[in-house]
């Protein structure tokens, strides 16, 4: 029996979000914090609770950084914050590869921080070494993009793919000052990928997001033909004219029979 996930984005995709969507299938949390523990990387807890957003329920999952790593998360100038933030895709490879976490979560992890660190170096104009991401150095990023990694490996499908992308507008601040969304990481992973917009003002997609699911789906299309076994809900945490979740269906392929 052949298994198939999609990742129905309807109304973009986060970190955040992909991960509370995949527990909600199912998988144990403490099965997910038990294999992120193996990263020896402290600073951080996870809250995944059911939540009910307008009418319909699912899991909101919140990485918490615990109280020294917030407030250098928040100011960004100790040296301190050096050291525990801004990694680059080198120290966070050798965090995974001195893990012991599954072979197939680290390769689809290291897959997934490459994929964000070539776009930030293009953005940028820099080096793949030279990066220091903020969005992937960050606490929080490692937890989403090897917590991905993990469910991924948990589940155990056979085929990935994704709806096209519904995308946000207008724009954001951030490190960088005011920027447009979908920022221009976010575009940059997007390419290739079929993407849509509704004109709906806020970052809908963000560079976590995009990645991983450019790094997990074979392809960007409507809904394939399977029999659903399973639905899971991952909560966004904004307030938008639309419904603020990524849906993700686990099915499997009905099997044709020759008349």
């Amino acid at each position: 029996m052949e298994k198939i996930l999609y990742f129905d984005c309807l109304s973009g995709i986060s970190g955040d979000m992909t991960l509370g969507a995949l527990l909600d299938l199912g998988i144990d949390k403490e099965v997910l914090i038990n294999e992120l523990k193996k990263l020896k990387v402290d600073g951080f807890d996870i809250d995944a609770t059911k939540k009910i957003k307008e009418g319909i329920q699912g899991t909101d999952v919140y990485v918490n950084l615990l109280q020294e790593h917030k407030h250098e998360h928040d100011h960004g100038h100790s040296h301190e914050e050096h050291s525990h933030e801004h990694r680059n895709l080198y120290d966070i490879e050798q965090i995974i590869d001195n893990s012991t976490i599954s072979d197939r979560a680290k390769r689809l992890s290291k897959d997934i921080f490459m994929e964000v660190a070539k776009a930030e170096a293009k953005v940028h104009g820099k080096s793949i070494e030279e990066i220091h991401f903020h969005e992937v150095g960050a606490l929080d990023s490692i937890v989403d993009i090897i917590g991905a990694g993990i469910c991924m490996d948990i589940l155990d499908v056979d085929h990935v793919y994704a709806s096209p992308i519904h995308l946000g507008t207008g724009f954001v601040n951030c490190a960088h000052g005011i920027i447009p969304v979908p920022a221009p990481a976010t575009m940059e992973i997007l390419k290739g990928v079929k993407v849509y917009s509704k004109g709906i003002e806020s970052e809908l997609v963000t560079p976590t997001g995009a990645a991983i699911v450019k790094t997990l789906a074979e392809d960007f299309i409507p809904m394939p033909s399977m029999e659903i076994i399973k639905i899971g809900y991952g909560m966004g945490k904004k307030q938008l004219p639309i419904k603020n979740m990524l849906r993700v269906i686990l099915g499997k392929k009905k099997q044709t029979m020759n008349l």
